[in-house]
């Protein structure tokens, strides 16, 4: 009795209460923090004085998103005269400067530079800093579209809150364009895709910037004083991470905090495809892992001893360091049933531990209702979306997988924009395998065709 007893509390144990304090606990702890967050939030603060600002936009091979970019910037309630717009382009081959020019047209109260750089996004980005001249510095991507109130909710806080320095937006999947989206398993994934984006932003690194932890700006959509942006090396040409490089030496170097604006949204295109999924993520885990060895390679010696001190070792030892137990935790279900664990034990603990994930979800998805209350649209939109909490943590794991498998490339691979995709990586596996295995194939087919040819020489004597 008392071993089956110690028996099942061993199972429980390892499979609900240790979800419970990684997962459960947390949630319901930032629960309460953002909403906490949410009711000290003014959004009446007004300004009697507003400076200038400049926009650089990276552009290569923009044609197509480009024009919708600038209209976004042209539409923004803050004013025309006040922002100056440096396009950097990073020798694109479609007609992109064809876009800008129309553009230049179309909206003649922007200030709008069109800067040639041919020698990678970094180098651009860091030629539109030094000929900039606005306050603030705001780095935007060429496929997206600003919210109307984003420059303005910028700047506000900038100019609120003295001691913010560097800022990075929330970063939304374009409601309109998921909904366009043709075939059935797209438009799932690509609806999926919003609730994490969203989950990420608005209740993760919402989150994380009440404590200074956040990981990195998004290159997408992030904001600096200048005067502080100058005083650091600027972004980084030796890495596929730049944004996180640059992150790394506000808040390393500068001592600076990372904060995050939670009503300034930047709506970007959703994925093409699993496979643009699949290296999209890729790269980020590559990038993560790059910068932070830059960073913290004496400290990652001794990670027991940072893990207490340090959030970046943290977060590595949680996402990476832990990776490998949890994925053979995974396949270890599979064994359970030779461990003399019942089939109903196993389904309940798989079915409540879903259930954990799912409610954790929950949580978040009321923290973001909250959050879009200024934004009516959006938030019927995500409102809507209620049934695919329950569908999210399976999003989660597949995500998981994508990056453990960034972990494994960033092992044998060298850092790059250009990396292979789901498709390409599983026919190497497969040539791999055959390759591994061609010794006991090519064996196997030896043996055949000594034992057809004894059938043979056994069928001629009879």
């Amino acid at each position: 009795m008392i071993a089956k007893l110690a028996n099942e509390i061993f199972f429980w144990a390892a499979w609900i209460i240790i979800p419970l304090l990684i997962e459960i606990v947390p949630a319901v702890g930032n629960f309460f923090v953002l909403l906490f967050k949410r009711i000290r939030i003014a959004d009446d603060i007004s300004l009697d004085f507003l400076p200038s600002i400049t926009l650089m936009i990276p552009v290569y091979n923009s044609g197509q998103t480009l024009y919708r970019c600038l209209e976004s910037v042209d539409a923004s309630t803050y004013p025309d005269h006040l922002i100056e717009i440096m396009l950097v382009d990073n020798g694109s081959k479609d007609n992109s400067f064809e876009i800008f020019q129309k553009a230049q047209m179309d909206f003649p109260m922007l200030a709008m530079c069109w800067m040639n750089s041919k020698q990678g996004k970094s180098k651009a980005l860091n030629k539109a800093i030094f000929n900039s001249s606005g306050k603030y510095i705001i780095n935007i991507d060429s496929d997206g579209v600003l919210h109307k109130d984003a420059l303005m909710n910028i700047v506000r806080q900038f100019e609120t809150y003295k001691d913010v320095d560097c800022m990075t937006g929330v970063i939304l999947i374009e409601p309109a364009l998921i909904e366009e989206t043709k075939g059935f398993f797209l438009k799932q994934f690509r609806r999926l895709e919003f609730m994490e984006y969203a989950q990420a932003f608005l209740a993760g690194r919402n989150f994380e910037s009440q404590f200074n932890s956040i990981y990195t700006l998004s290159g997408a959509f992030s904001s600096f004083r200048k005067s502080v942006l100058l005083k650091t090396f600027l972004y980084n040409t030796n890495t596929i991470c730049e944004d996180t490089h640059l992150t790394f030496q506000i808040r390393s170097i500068l001592k600076k905090k990372v904060h995050l604006c939670s009503d300034a949204i930047f709506m970007v295109d959703p994925i093409e495809s699993v496979n643009k999924f699949y290296t999209q993520r890729q790269r980020w885990q590559i990038g993560e892992l790059e910068v932070s060895h830059m960073f913290l390679k004496n400290k990652l010696k001794r990670p027991l001893i940072g893990y207490f001190n340090n959030f970046v070792i943290r977060l590595l030892m949680t996402d990476h360091t832990f990776a490998f137990p949890r994925l053979i935790w995974y396949f270890v279900l599979i064994a359970l049933g030779c461990m003399n664990y019942s089939f109903n034990n196993i389904v309940t603990a798989c079915v409540l531990i879903y259930l954990l994930y799912v409610f954790s979800s929950f949580l978040y998805y009321l923290n973001i209702i909250s959050f879009l209350r200024t934004f009516s649209d959006l938030r019927k939109y995500y409102a809507k979306k209620l049934l695919y909490v329950a569908v999210l943590p399976l999003f989660n794991l597949f995500a998981f997988f994508v990056r453990f498998a960034g972990i494994i490339n960033s092992i044998k691979r060298k850092s790059s924009w250009k990396t292979l995709t789901f498709t390409e990586e599983s026919r190497l596996v497969r040539e791999t395998v055959r390759k591994d295995f061609s010794l006991f194939i090519n064996f196997r087919a030896l043996l055949r065709k000594i034992f057809e040819k004894q059938e043979r020489l056994n069928g001629e004597n009879v």
